[in-house]
């Protein structure tokens, strides 16, 4: 497996998040409507260019300046519950959070279940960190409100909380790490009804139905091209977090809609089932993503899939343990940090800023 590119390149990974389109407004999650000055203490400071953020330089007896991250001495664990371990977004999360956690000095224990479907999994996993008695936690919740309890008790044992990727159901974590998802999803929709010429029938293929970000994900495609598109019918979703699901749910859809022009994933494994079953079923259908990973990588540049919409993964796990520190230290947080998001397609998919947020 070949992982971010360059070692990270982190430079065009954090000039991604640069372009990020502020963030999510999905009643969904805690992100809140505000702007992102509104924090959980105090005024946020700026997150996008962690890789320009430096210890203090002060004497050990002072307190870190406001914006710096403090130095550990690599006692201390991050302890980091993800919503997955296999795909290669995920891998990438961990190589950014590793990186942070090198670079500040401190431990990063980084766990997820086997896919995205296993709730119980992982909060197995979640009680697990807790038990562990880390300095800080960090958590992509597949179910939003099912580790209430979990939390709660985190939170009773004062373990700061540190969300990441969706939003959670609580007032809990004290900032959220994220893609803005809804805006994500709405910029794939704007790139498919320009692709099949404004009109005709679209599938929707979400990974999960539970999690803050499978439902920003597809309700912000839906919705943008219900405003935007009134000649485009996107069909009813369906839910498959798994490729081989995701692609036998795209020959379904096909077989089924004669005049279905395109199909959208919600994710790697959605959208790599989306491109399958499109071969598999001979039809010529417009193949939108989300995410990267080999297939889709592939796809694109052989002309099999029009374009994804890819995230800042490494930015994401770099920025989640920065967030992490800060906390442990008593720093103040922004209520979300947004680690960005940005159309890709064979027009640019070589260019440095992509790139470097292409994992296989």
């Amino acid at each position: 497996m070949r992982m971010m590119r360059s070692a990270l390149a982190l430079g065009a990974v954090l000039a991604l998040g640069l372009t990020a389109c502020g963030t999510s407004t999905s009643s969904e999650t805690t992100e809140p409507a505000a702007p992102a000055e509104d924090t959980t203490s105090a005024p946020a400071e700026d997150t996008s260019s962690p890789a320009e953020e430096s210890p203090s330089e002060s004497a050990s007896e002072e307190a870190p300046a406001d914006g710096d991250v403090p130095k550990g001495d690599g006692s201390q664990t991050i302890y980091l519950v993800s919503k997955g371990f296999q795909h290669r977004f995920w891998q990438a999360v961990k190589e950014g959070a590793e990186q942070a956690g090198e670079e500040f000095g401190y431990q990063v224990q980084f766990v997820g279940p086997q896919d995205e479907t296993q709730v119980t999994e992982q909060l197995n996993q979640l009680k697990t960190a807790l038990d562990s008695k880390p300095a800080a936690i960090g958590f992509a919740a597949l179910d939003s409100g099912a580790a209430s309890d979990l939390l709660s008790q985190i939170q009773a044992a004062n373990i700061p909380i540190i969300a990441f990727d969706s939003g959670v159901d609580s007032d809990i974590p004290l900032t959220t790490v994220s893609t803005d998802n809804t805006a994500a999803a709405e910029e794939a929709a704007k790139h498919m009804v320009e692709l099949i010429g404004g009109s005709g029938q679209v599938g929707l293929i979400c990974h999960d139905q539970t999690s803050a970000t499978g439902k920003q994900r597809c309700d912000g495609f839906q919705n943008w091209i219900k405003d935007n598109a009134p000649d485009v019918t996107v069909l009813e979703p369906q839910v498959a977090g798994a490729v081989d699901l995701a692609a036998n749910t795209a020959k379904s859809m096909i077989q089924a809609n004669s005049e279905l022009k395109g199909i959208y994933g919600t994710n790697e494994a959605a959208a790599t089932g989306a491109i399958q079953g499109a071969k598999e079923s001979g039809a010529d259908v417009v193949v939108v993503g989300f995410d990267s990973g080999k297939t889709q990588i592939e796809a694109i540049k052989a002309g099999d899939q029009a374009g994804a919409v890819t995230q800042a993964p490494v930015k994401m796990g770099y920025e989640t343990v920065v967030a992490a520190i800060k906390a442990i230290n008593g720093q103040e947080l922004p209520k979300v940090i947004d680690s960005g998001f940005a159309w890709y397609d064979a027009s640019n998919i070589e260019s440095p800023e992509i790139a470097a947020n292409l994992y296989e």
